[in-house]
């Protein structure tokens, strides 16, 4: 029998193929290793070092602010700017020694330096005396943790007192000045240490000497310009500046949108409103630094952009021509008799198709004690959010409610005549009208028409000499209705801070007449440009705004860049009424200011604009800022015009507001509806002439057309009902 033959086995072949592998995969790895440490050791070794402090954010110009026509109305203004940057692990010692270099180069008033800077300073400048002020009993306690590091520094700084301080030298106040400013900054920000008066020398010798200056750079800032000072002024708002940085109450937001502490950011109205367009997009740098902090090296992240400019719908030529309007009829009316409490007015001049505010003024008259000269303080504000009782001018409203409610209807008659309701004073018209139509009540501006309207409204029934009994619910619907117009309901003005106005509390029945004639309820100069707008479109509550569009900034400062974003015209609700009611109601409007007899018409018949409108005169109690001088409520008069031209195919509606226009029943003065017819002749006299220089915008007035834009650009809303 054959033996098998044994079989080769080949596993040994294998291991020591796999031993031999795995034997160059580790000498390469050895290799591979020494190289590393040995050649590159060093190199990585910094490499590891090294940290990365990435994002600093470089400030930008803002956005410019231009009006309707081009015309530059804020810009930004180059200033040369000296800055110091805190490297992260800059020693105390160190950032003093710099500030007493930059010192020697440059001047640095020590205004802002108070009495804790000086005492800091003074610690840092007498160390060993420093310590002297500590006993050995506070040194033991705060071994003992009995008092902490705070506590026994604060004792320190008690115990200096007014002699040592006094030891500081102007040039030591200089140091100090500078110092504050470093320390002031945070790690790897810039920090202004002098952006104002830098004369060209300081400018180059710092220039010159940045090498010995570890920190201090320089650069290029700006400052807000006005190229109209204060023309619009408090509209505009205020920009914070570098010392104030971002609003305390506002940090966490900002903060949270990648702003550094020391931005500048808008304070109040259009640059607060429209912060997030005109801030701009900033430079981004990475800074690459040692554990030292040392920077290595820095690393553009990012081109810083400047922020995007607004177009307003304010027409500046308008604008500073109704100011000075306002100022030359404060001025000649305070010179009359009884006047005393006579000190601002008010304009709104608007577009009643599109909401954009061609003009918005407020003045207010002071007169220095001392020097006895007056001046005239921006107070456009007051547009928006002041209110005051603005009587006959709302009677528009009241008659259209009067239709909607059927307490009346076109050309319903009621009779003029004082109405004597038991427990009140008489209530009537400034002088008996007799049998009388809802035109001729608006013509004449008839108060007993409207308090009629109003007790028909409230399920009354008014007897000679009886009680009066109403519904109270009556309040509610008639502020309804008022509220379609926006009286008595914010605007939606694009501004923050408006105000809806004041209700009276009160529901009692002479009260409710005295809210169809406006002297119960406030309003704002701005509603009532809203509401007389409404009446002008024929019936279309337009949300007034102030920005007309949003554009790309780019270098030429001679050219504007493309449109961004438009604003449309926003309908906030159409009224609930007939278009036959309001084409009555406007009818009324345009005999008040064009037919004998109406209350305008000496002022307005003769104007080749054709103008419709409606006057008001409201009986007030003071309540501006002299009323601490009186123990007692004065009585005064408002004055108020409202109304649109031409008649027929509106194209401008305005409000006149005069409060306190004079005390007693009458001083013979006619304030605004001097104002009114003022600012018409201003506004179309400006429109003839750009249209000779052929500027003129080619603006649609057209009525059909103007009615289209509104139905394309309705917002089914529910009116608010403050």
């Amino acid at each position: 029998m054959k033996k098998n033959k044994k079989k080769k086995t080949h596993v040994p072949f294998r291991l020591n193929l796999l031993f031999f592998v795995v034997f160059v995969l580790f000498s390469v790895l050895i290799l591979r290793l020494g190289v590393v440490q040995i050649v590159y050791g060093d190199d990585y070794r910094r490499e590891i070092e090294r940290t990365e402090d990435v994002t600093v954010n470089n400030p930008v110009p803002r956005g410019k602010i231009f009006d309707r026509h081009h015309k530059v109305i804020v810009d930004n203004k180059p200033l040369d700017s000296i800055t110091y940057t805190r490297y992260q692990g800059t020693k105390t010692d160190e950032m003093l020694e710099t500030a007493e270099k930059l010192a020697k180069l440059i001047d640095k008033k020590p205004d802002k330096v108070t009495e804790r800077d000086m005492k800091d300073f003074w610690i840092l400048k007498n160390k060993e005396r420093a310590e002297k002020k500590i006993t050995e009993k506070e040194r033991k306690m705060l071994e003992n943790e009995e008092i902490t590091d705070k506590e026994l520094y604060k004792r320190q700084l008690e115990r200096i007192t007014e002699e040592e301080l006094k030891e500081l030298t102007p040039e030591d106040m200089e140091v100090l000045a500078i110092f504050r400013e470093f320390n002031s900054g945070y790690a790897l920000t810039p920090q202004i240490v002098k952006n104002k008066d830098v004369t060209k020398e300081e400018f180059a010798v710092v220039s010159e000497n940045l090498e010995s200056l570890p920190g201090v750079d320089i650069t290029t800032d700006w400052e807000r310009t006005y190229a109209f000072e204060n023309t619009l002024k408090s509209v505009l708002g205020n920009v914070s500046s570098s010392d104030e940085g971002l609003p305390s109450e506002q940090l966490d937001y900002y903060l949270s949108r990648d702003y550094s502490r020391n931005d500048r950011v808008g304070k109040s109205y259009i640059e607060y409103a429209y912060e997030d367009v005109l801030h701009g997009q900033k430079a981004k740098v990475k800074n690459v630094t040692d554990k030292a902090g040392n920077i290595l090296e820095t690393i553009e992240v990012t081109k810083g952009k400047r922020g995007k400019d607004l177009v307003l719908t304010i027409d500046m030529d308008l604008q500073i021509a109704v100011e000075k309007i306002i100022e030359q009829e404060l001025l000649e009316k305070k010179a009359r008799g009884n006047t005393s409490l006579l000190d601002r007015a008010f304009v709104v001049m608007m577009d009643p198709y599109t909401g954009e505010i061609l003009a918005m003024a407020g003045k207010q008259y002071e007169r220095d004690k001392k020097t006895g000269k007056v001046k005239f303080n921006d107070f456009a504000l007051g547009t928006f959010t002041t209110s005051y009782s603005m009587g006959s001018s709302i009677k528009g409203a009241t008659v259209l409610t009067g239709y909607q409610t059927g307490a009346i209807s076109p050309g319903t008659m009621i009779y003029d005549t004082k109405l004597r309701i038991k427990g009140t004073p008489d209530k009537g018209s400034y002088k008996n009208m007799g049998l009388i139509n809802d035109l001729t009540a608006l013509k004449r501006s008839s108060n007993v028409y409207m308090f009629q309207t109003a007790i028909r409204i409230g399920g009354g029934h008014y007897v000679p000499g009886q009680s009066l009994r109403l519904n109270p619910k009556a309040y509610d619907i008639m502020r309804n209705y008022y509220s379609q117009f926006g009286l008595g309901v914010r605007t939606g003005i694009d501004l923050p801070n408006e105000m809806a106005g004041f209700k009276g509390s009160e529901r009692g029945p002479g009260k409710l007449l005295d809210l169809s004639i406006g002297q119960y309820d406030t309003y704002t100069p701005m509603q009532l440009a809203q509401y007389v707008s409404t009446i002008a479109n024929g019936g279309y509550r337009i949300k007034p705004h102030i920005v007309k569009e949003i554009r790309e900034p780019i270098d030429d400062n001679k050219q504007l860049g493309p449109v961004i974003k438009e604003i449309p015209p926003v309908v906030l609700n159409r009224l609930d009424m007939k278009p036959e009611w309001i084409k009555r109601v406007q009818e009324g409007f345009r005999q008040v200011m064009q037919e004998s007899g109406g209350t305008a018409a000496a002022k307005f018949r003769n104007a080749p604009y054709k103008p419709a409108g409606k006057t008001g005169t409201a009986q007030a109690f003071y309540d501006g800022p002299l009323r601490k001088k009186f123990d007692h409520p004065v009585e005064t008069m408002n004055l108020t015009l409202v109304g649109y031209a031409p008649y027929n195919n509106p194209e401008v509606a305005f409000s006149v507001v005069v409060p306190w226009a004079y005390q007693g029943r009458h001083n013979g003065h006619i304030m605004n509806q001097d104002i009114g017819r003022k600012i018409l002749d201003a506004y179309f006299e400006l429109k003839k002439k750009r249209q000779n220089e052929n500027l003129d915008q080619n603006k649609t007035t057209d009525p059909v057309e103007n009615q289209n834009v509104l139905d394309q650009n309705t917002e089914e809303t529910t009116t608010e009902n403050e």
